[in-house]
């Protein structure tokens, strides 16, 4: 239950209160009286404002559904469009211009690398993101699928000396890829040395060698003639032959390589979203305060490994003696955006003058900004950013009125921290339909803050199916991979970004790679999104990290953008195609086999959320593939159960006969867990399953098609209900 304490006219949550008076405001430059009153002024200057925007989405909604209602059996293109510019939904073109943003971190405007996402009230995973900027391709190919099994070469029990070998073998080849040698291969390699500047490597034969350019030599540590590590660098990033002929590894290795290390996830979003289960005050201070030890630097996590105590902190820099001589330094640790909340939700961390929850991501937006602010003014053991900026992702804005409406929060938490103007960057995630279609608009808002645009297809298809809920049946889930225009959507996204001047200066990303047990995949598929012309993308893990970096050697993304700014094209047509089923002949083992699918992918992640407060996690899905689940994911399959209910594609006994069977496969699949409750005991009384059924047959109701609404009440009762119980 919350303890209230006031602060002018706000009622702030005690736990709340005191972290802010006691840990995040001293030392912060920001006085604690006049930081409660701005803080009021702009709850109450924004905040209708905010609920003017939400409502506007609403009013379009309906005005969506009824037009799709009356034209649904003869619906026009043409007429189509001019009813969205008539009702504002496609927006006025803008002229041509450029960002303007300064200030930008090389990891943003210049290198071109991975990206990871992860939730940030898991101080753990926070803290291996962070030092995921760097991490061992040979852990990462002997742990995983990257790898083969054949001849011999598993995984399982000690030490496999041919999988070992398989490893080396590949890692020589991405060495031969990314930093080639003069007439010759590093498989041959049995000395490396640093040699007036230049890399000089001996071969088997006795013969000497070097770069075939020798400008990639970056670095290196210990002595020139025998180095312990050789720093180079290929597109941007960095890696490390590490040489240790005393290591386990390099005592077998005729050069003495114990591994190479990659540079690997350049920047890092620390997730206060999609990924997180944040419902109260308590959930709040958790995130707040595992950002506050990230941007100070003095985050620690403590737990246990077989009989082990286990402290991870963060990395420290690398240092290594430049080619010619003198100290160059790297960091230890990856580049950090935080993602605020959108502007849909409210918390009851603090209330407002009347009693009424404020919106989320007011808060969020204040109180990032806030705890970020130190890391700029150096009160910590590392600096975040280099050039003074903050970095905020600002998720699920409906078109350029909204993305204006964030210029104007982050324009006014500025004033109220004492930070230059446009101190704080915006990352635009373009993953509403709204925002697709007017993206170039949405950008011109913000144009003089923005680092960063990224496509996120399942929010996106989420959207995609509850805004045109009423105009037929989509196509299966699977199927919309190949639809008009999702391909239109990716390409739009990376065409708007360079021609509105990103190359240089801001990211330009594309989506997650959901399995994270499927590396070998990732890596014949995921270089995809660099030909593309993305110069970063999401991962779902460090040792994912890793291995896509791989791509970045390969691919010169400046390349690729370059051809693509020739061949630009507007998309808009090719977006506004609906994914309805060209026809309804479905079998009805293929209907079975959609609800299954939905079915348990929804029960698999809701129950972890609502009963145990997890915001992301590997779910295995109907076949026992580990995928990884977060609220995304869960829109797109509840609203595609919604718009098949809807157009009686399947009946409501029919969808909760199917959530009941697969219950009981996720309460199988969750056996091994003491902390999981079982919802197949009793589905009146398991506030999970009944959380998803809402999700499903309220799923029309929701605005937007939003999970959250529904996730957070029954949070919150699955809270209350524990803590009755203890």
């Amino acid at each position: 239950m919350n303890n209230y304490v006031k602060a002018g006219n706000l009622q702030v949550s005690k736990i709340l209160y005191d972290f802010i008076n006691l840990e995040a405001l001293p030392g912060s430059g920001v006085d604690q009286k006049q930081f409660w009153a701005d803080l009021e002024s702009l709850v109450k200057d924004l905040t209708p404002k905010n609920k003017e925007l939400l409502a506007k989405r609403d009013e379009i909604q309906d005005k969506l559904d009824t037009w799709h209602r009356e034209n649904k059996e003869n619906m026009e293109f043409a007429k189509y469009k001019g009813f969205l510019k008539e009702i504002g939904y496609l927006e006025e073109g803008v002229e041509d211009f450029q960002i303007t943003t300064e200030n930008v971190d090389s990891e943003i405007a210049l290198q071109a690398g991975p990206q990871l996402v992860v939730p940030a009230n898991n101080a753990r995973y926070a803290i291996n993101a962070a030092n995921a900027r760097w991490g061992s391709l040979y852990d990462a190919l002997y742990g995983t699928d990257a790898i083969s099994d054949e001849g011999g070469a598993g995984r399982e029990g000690s030490y496999n000396p041919l999988r070992g070998e398989k490893v080396i073998e590949f890692a020589r080849e991405f060495l031969d890829q990314a930093a080639a040698l003069k007439d010759s291969s590093h498989k041959e390699a049995v000395k490396y040395a640093i040699v007036d500047g230049r890399l000089s490597v001996t071969l088997s034969n006795g013969s000497t060698t070097g770069l075939n350019e020798a400008e990639k030599l970056a670095g290196y540590q210990g002595h020139p003639e025998n180095p312990t590590a050789v720093l180079l660098k290929n597109n941007g990033l960095h890696f490390e032959i590490q040489i240790d002929s005393n290591h386990l590894i390099g005592k077998t290795d005729k050069a003495g390589i114990k591994d190479i290390l990659l540079e690997a996830a350049i920047t890092t979003i620390m997730d206060c979203e999609d990924s997180v289960a944040a419902v109260d005050a308590e959930d709040k201070v958790l995130v707040y305060r595992n950002w506050f030890g990230l941007m100070k630097g003095d985050l620690a996590s403590i737990f246990q490994k077989g009989d082990k105590s286990i402290t991870r902190t963060l990395n420290p820099n690398r240092t290594y003696t430049a080619p010619l001589g003198g100290e160059i330094t790297l960091s230890g640790r990856s580049l950090m955006f935080v993602r605020n909340v959108g502007h849909l939700m409210t918390n009851n961390a603090i209330l407002d003058q009347e009693g009424h929850e404020i919106q989320e991501g007011i808060l969020d937006c204040a109180i990032t900004s806030l705890l970020a602010k130190h890391s700029i003014l150096g009160n910590g053991r590392y600096q975040n950013s280099e050039k003074g900026s903050i970095y905020i992702v600002k998720p699920k804005m409906h078109g350029s009125e909204e993305a204006a409406f964030a210029n104007q929060l982050f324009n006014r938490v500025e004033d109220m921290l004492g930070l230059e103007r446009h101190t704080i960057k915006i990352g635009v995630m373009d993953e509403e339909r709204r925002t697709s279609l007017n993206l170039k608009a949405c950008i011109r808002q913000v144009k003089d803050r923005i680092a960063f645009i990224n496509t996120g297809f399942l929010d996106r298809t989420g959207d995609e199916i509850h805004t045109s809920m009423e105009a037929g049946s989509m196509v299966r889930k699977n199927d919309m991979k190949s639809t008009s225009w999702l391909q239109g959507y990716e390409k739009s996204n990376v065409n708007i970004g360079l021609a509105s001047g990103f190359q240089g200066r801001a990211q330009i990303g594309k989506g997650m790679w959901a399995m994270p047990d499927r590396m070998e995949d990732m890596l014949k598929q995921k270089i995809g999104q660099l030909k593309a012309g993305a110069n970063t993308a999401w991962v779902p893990s460090p040792t994912a990290a890793t291995l896509h970096a791989l791509h970045y050697h390969q691919i010169d993304v400046t390349d690729e953008q370059n051809k693509l700014i020739k061949e630009s094209k507007d998309l808009q047509d090719a977006i506004l195609e609906i994914p309805l089923a060209p026809n309804i002949s479905w079998s009805k083992e293929e209907i079975q086999e959609e609800l299954e699918n939905n079915s348990q992918g929804i029960l698999g992640y809701v129950v972890r959320w609502v009963e145990q407060g997890i915001g992301c996690s590997k779910v295995p899905d109907v076949h026992d593939i580990g995928l990884m689940e977060d609220r995304a994911t869960l829109r797109i399959s509840s609203q595609h159960l919604a718009n098949w209910l809807h157009h009686g594609i399947c009946t409501k006994d029919e969808v909760l006969d199917t959530l009941q069977r697969m219950a009981k496969v996720v309460d199988k699949q969750n056996a091994g867990d003491p902390a999981y409750q079982p919802m197949s005991e009793n589905y009146e009384n398991s506030v999970a399953f009944q959380a998803a059924c809402d999700l499903v047959f309220k799923g029309y109701d929701q605005p937007n098609g939003y999970t959250e609404p529904i996730l957070h009440r029954r949070r919150l009762e699955a809270k209350a209900k524990f803590a009755v119980k203890q």
